[in-house]
């Protein structure tokens, strides 16, 4: 099967993908400069396919290791691009350092790719490029709105930079794929989301609570216009997101594209709130959660659902895990985190 380059491939979703490309039978090649994962997810990784992918350990900062790279691999057939900087609030603080580390980066993987006969790229977006949608559920056609953090502005510039590629490239083939709410771990709990330091992301920060790690959860605002007052998103588990990125590689692989450059929306395409997050891990863990209201959070946005008719057409692919099912496998998770 052809050899796939999948940057960033020990983290939270990249690790997920790799196992599902390594399913399917690809030969997977990670890059990870391991500034926020674990060399211990290839162990993981291997338990659970049975294969031990090839790693390694680059800055694609660099961007001689990068050329280096592609002389020693100068058969990747595509590459899926995960390695990036995701901290919104950090990337306030920091802009220049999300600046450099995710656009040079992407610039640097461009340029190689247009060395080869032909590559296949799928890039790893976000729905932040349409902020506060003005019609929901959110279709791939809906306005990319100014971001709110410097990291949402590196999912836009990074598509712009991909879309301008292909316009004068057309041996490269790519898709954007815009993640919502990535949740769960994988059932043998082999692998799962290890977030460095405070979780920025819900769920993490629920099971970590649950397990005693952080005292309480705040729930940012119960007045906001929603049925119970809380914030509505589209929690997708990471193993159903994991499985796009393979039909989306496919896609390319075998020129069922209908341009060289497309974007597809991946999530549930239903929105659940904050409380009805906390309930469903309530419900799946028997435990009950410490959680307080709070002031809502600057920046936070109401509500965000995908429309994924244009993924369940296009690509053939659909959702098969529930919010309940993703919740189960992060505290299974957790606990088995915590418990070495």
């Amino acid at each position: 099967m052809d050899k796939i380059l999948v940057t960033g491939g020990l983290g939270f979703i990249g690790s997920h993908t790799v196992v599902e490309l390594q399913n399917e039978g690809y030969e997977v090649v990670i890059i990870d400069d391991l500034s926020n994962s674990s060399i211990k997810v290839l162990d993981g990784i291997e338990t659970i396919t049975g294969k031990r992918p090839l790693f390694e350990q680059i800055d694609l900062k660099e961007k001689i290791d990068v050329e280096n790279f592609f002389v020693r691999h100068a058969d990747i057939k595509g590459v899926i691009h995960f390695a990036a900087s995701k901290a919104v609030g950090e990337s306030v603080k920091e802009p220049l350092l999300y600046y450099e580390n995710n656009i040079s980066t992407l610039v640097y993987i461009l340029k190689e790719l247009k060395k080869l006969p032909s590559a296949a790229f799928i890039f790893s977006s976000s729905c932040t490029v349409y902020g506060q949608a003005d019609e929901l559920p959110i279709t791939e056609n809906a306005p990319v709105k100014k971001a709110e953090s410097p990291y949402g502005n590196t999912k836009q510039i990074g598509e712009e930079i991909i879309q301008d590629t292909c316009k004068v490239v057309p041996t490269l083939k790519a898709i954007a794929l815009r993640y919502f709410n990535p949740i769960g771990a994988h059932e043998s709990v082999e692998i799962g989301e290890l977030p460095i330091g405070v979780p920025q992301n819900l769920v993490p920060f629920i099971t970590q609570t649950a397990i005693g790690l952080r005292e309480e959860l705040s729930v940012f605002g119960d007045d906001y216009p929603t049925p119970d007052g809380t914030c509505i998103r589209d929690y997708i588990h990471v193993v159903d997101l994991a499985k796009a990125h393979v039909v989306a590689l496919g896609r390319l692989l075998q020129n069922k594209n209908k341009a060289n450059y497309e974007t597809f929306n991946l999530g549930t395409g239903k929105g659940s709130s904050v409380l009805e997050v906390v309930q469903a891990f309530e419900r799946v863990s028997g435990k009950k959660l410490n959680y307080k209201i709070v002031g809502r959070r600057e920046g936070d946005i109401i509500s965000a659902y995908a429309d994924t008719n244009k993924a369940n057409d296009e690509l053939g692919w659909k959702t098969e895990l529930s919010l309940d099912e993703a919740m189960l496998s992060a505290w299974k998770w957790e606990q088995k985190v915590r418990a070495k």
